[in-house]
């Protein structure tokens, strides 16, 4: 046997257990501490719980690689889980009826990003990063359109930091606005999935408010991820076309690859979903893999709170952190102002 070969997820498994385990074991304690305050929830209090680590003990280098694992794959697990509960018929259906909404939603927060990032003498390309970051699915679209217009590292910081800081925020203030506002299970699931930025900050939302609102945010949240690829695709083309008007070489956005953008996750939640349909998944272990998609979304809600470094944010300055607020604010209204003309409300 060639033991090189299992050199390397040996050694990836021992770069990421510490970071896995720390997660996992605040993740057990959210998930208890849920149970016993239904109205917060175990994703908030995981992501809540995660923050506090991370800023008052700082946990080492050696925590990093497996703390990002869980931030971004067991995210990924916990969504595909999800579909094992979800038929085919309420994905298409839930999709359809979120469609309009997220379409104004994302034109709100385009228009606005360029009009406010205008008036704050922000500059295209970190306007275009908040832009996109609140438009689709937060750090993920920033990360798809940063090899096609290339930002420098410092832009993508600031944008990814200043998304962060309004995630964290909507996690913890939208199920009370909700509640307050007396919206229906659907309505704050079409609220949170069409307004709130990254897939985590939506499902910890939405099941925050209710089961069936989490399942409806997810649905709609996972429509809107997809966008990303037509956006990226304009993207592209606009940038070649720019670079083509300055001479610049033919293949100067050659990075760019539709395979990359891809949110792959999605395509297997829907072959869960599938599964779900066909009847596959015995009803008697269908609690148990709610269960276990609960866990894995508060393990990564978790990890994302340990990654929150509120001194890095803190100095990103106020001029991305007021735009990234003001899109913010534009996008959640006009998604409450669309459902109420359309009375979905």
């Amino acid at each position: 046997m060639n033991t090189s070969t299992l050199s390397v997820p040996s050694s990836l498994l021992r770069q990421r257990a510490p970071g896995l385990l720390l997660a996992v074991a605040i993740g057990l304690l959210a998930l208890w501490l849920g149970r016993r305050l239904p109205l917060i929830g175990g994703p908030v209090i995981g992501i809540v719980l995660g923050i506090v680590v991370r800023n008052l003990l700082s946990p080492g280098e050696r925590y990093s690689p497996g703390i990002a694992f869980a931030g971004k794959k067991v995210l990924q697990w916990s969504i595909i889980a999800l579909g094992f509960g979800l038929s085919l018929s309420q994905v298409a259906k839930t999709g359809l009826e979120s469609l309009s909404v997220t379409l104004v939603t994302m034109t709100v927060a385009f228009v606005s990003a360029w009009a406010l990032g205008r008036w704050l003498g922000v500059h295209d390309k970190l306007k275009i990063l908040i832009g996109v970051g609140t438009a689709i699915c937060g750090g993920s679209a920033i990360a798809a359109v940063t090899p096609i217009i290339r930002p420098d590292d410092h832009d993508t910081a600031f944008a990814i930091s200043t998304i962060f800081l309004f995630n964290l925020v909507a996690v913890l203030l939208f199920p009370l606005l909700g509640h307050l506002m007396h919206l229906s299970d659907l309505g704050f699931g079409l609220w949170a999935g069409t307004a709130i930025n990254d897939t985590s900050s939506v499902v910890a939302a939405g099941y925050s408010y209710s089961h069936a609102a989490g399942d409806y945010a997810t649905i709609v949240k996972l429509t809107r991820a997809t966008l990303i690829i037509p956006v990226c695709l304009v993207l592209a083309f606009a940038v070649a076309a720019r670079e083509k008007r300055k001479h610049a070489e033919a293949g100067s956005v050659g990075q760019f690859s539709l395979a990359s953008i891809f949110p792959w996750f999605i395509l297997w939640f829907l072959v869960a979903s599938a599964v779900r349909t066909a009847g596959l998944v015995p009803v008697a272990i269908q609690p148990a893999i709610h269960l276990l998609a609960e866990f894995l979304i508060i393990v990564a809600l978790t990890a994302i709170g340990l990654s929150a470094n509120l001194r890095r944010m803190a100095a990103s300055g106020a001029r991305p952190i007021l735009l990234g607020l003001g899109v913010w604010i534009a996008v959640a209204v006009s998604s409450l102002l669309v459902q109420w003309v359309i009375g979905q409300l």
